[in-house]
């Protein structure tokens, strides 16, 4: 549930001292709800498509701010078989690096401790996990206080990484996947650096992340 993406939109000065004013980059699914498509739209959210997110990098200096995991991540996680408790999963896919080379963008890690403890959900059958996918909406049963879709309280750490800069030589066709791939390199082994490197500070020195 991206909950550090939304919280980090908030006009609070602390946020916007630390990593500016961005646009969040939003499930189109979220059209489909008015309150939430109207609170997302005073943000200044953008379309998760692929050529909304172009567009806007295209026609404007407007920083964009991504939870790169998507809707596969909300079900690589606990309780999901084959994942622990103590396990932390993060997904990025290879497309936000395209984009990041075609409009010359740089790629600012973040990861946010305790995002992922705020919701609890309950594993569904996996023929839902596709379907979701399919439907570009996340079909999942989630519960927070006394069993309602209210959020435990967390106390919430944000951590920036070093910036994942394009090359001075952007190519195209294979050298352009090959660059692709080489800034994910680079981003998951930092996202991974920052994640181990603070875990402590937060209390969480049990936990481990795992890349999905």
């Amino acid at each position: 549930f991206p909950f550090a993406l939304a919280f980090s939109c908030l006009p609070q000065r602390g946020y916007e001292e630390t990593w500016g004013v961005f646009r969040p980059v939003v499930a189109t699914a979220t059209k489909l709800f008015p309150l939430v498509r109207t609170f997302i739209s005073w943000m200044g959210g953008i379309d998760a498509s692929r050529s909304a997110v172009s567009r806007v990098l295209n026609l404007s200096s407007d920083t964009v701010g991504i939870a790169p995991g998507g809707i596969a991540e909300m079900f690589e996680t606990y309780p999901k078989p084959g994942f622990h408790r103590n396990d932390e999963a993060f997904r990025v896919r290879n497309g936000i690096f395209k984009l990041a080379l075609k409009h010359n963008r740089p790629v600012v890690p973040i990861y946010c401790f305790g995002a992922t403890k705020m919701l609890r959900r309950v594993q569904l059958p996996v023929f839902l996990e596709n379907l979701s996918r399919i439907l570009k909406i996340s079909l999942v049963i989630f519960f927070g206080k006394l069993g309602l879709p209210i959020p435990f309280r967390q106390r919430l750490m944000y951590v920036m990484g070093k910036t994942i800069y394009p090359p001075l030589d952007i190519e195209s066709g294979d050298l352009l996947e090959q660059q692709a791939e080489e800034m994910h390199h680079r981003f998951c082994d930092e996202i991974v650096r920052i994640f181990e490197n603070n875990k402590d500070h937060y209390g969480w020195g049990n936990k481990s992340i795992r890349l999905v």
